[in-house]
């Protein structure tokens, strides 16, 4: 699938949302992680931002029809200025920041970077995060 570089810097809808005690519990469970501030509901495990769903085609005007069910992420990572607490409502914006095709043994992929920056009602960053998803 070719994406064209002039993608990079296509930047989503800023979309809003609510961190829950439940959402945190039934994730921490999910993953089995024992975190007593997990399991509580207080404080979000540092993968929480996945479940808001940033990097996909539907939060960038013009992507919609970009299928990813051939697609698979290759990397995320999160830098945090704070914890996400249940109560925050964070607003995020992603933006392509990088769009490469690589050779393969299978074949040439399609590697497209997501940045997503989330802030906090009072618009104080809480966190940044990048995703690498794959796409043949």
């Amino acid at each position: 699938m070719l994406v064209d570089r002039s993608l990079i810097g296509l930047t989503s809808e800023p979309r809003t949302f609510e961190v829950t005690s439940g959402a945190i519990v039934a994730l921490a469970e999910a993953i089995g992680d024992p975190c007593p501030a997990y399991r509580e509901g207080r404080i979000a495990p540092p993968t929480f931002p996945d479940t808001f769903q940033m990097v996909f085609p539907k939060a960038f005007p013009g992507l919609e029809d970009f299928d990813l069910t051939h697609g698979l992420l290759g990397e995320m990572e999160f830098a945090y200025e704070r914890a996400l607490r249940a109560g925050d409502r964070v607003t995020c914006v992603a933006r392509i920041v990088d769009v490469t095709e690589k050779e393969l043994r299978r074949g040439t992929a399609t590697f497209v970077v997501f940045e997503t920056n989330a802030r906090d009602e009072a618009g104080s960053p809480v966190y940044t995060s990048r995703a690498t998803v794959i796409v043949r």
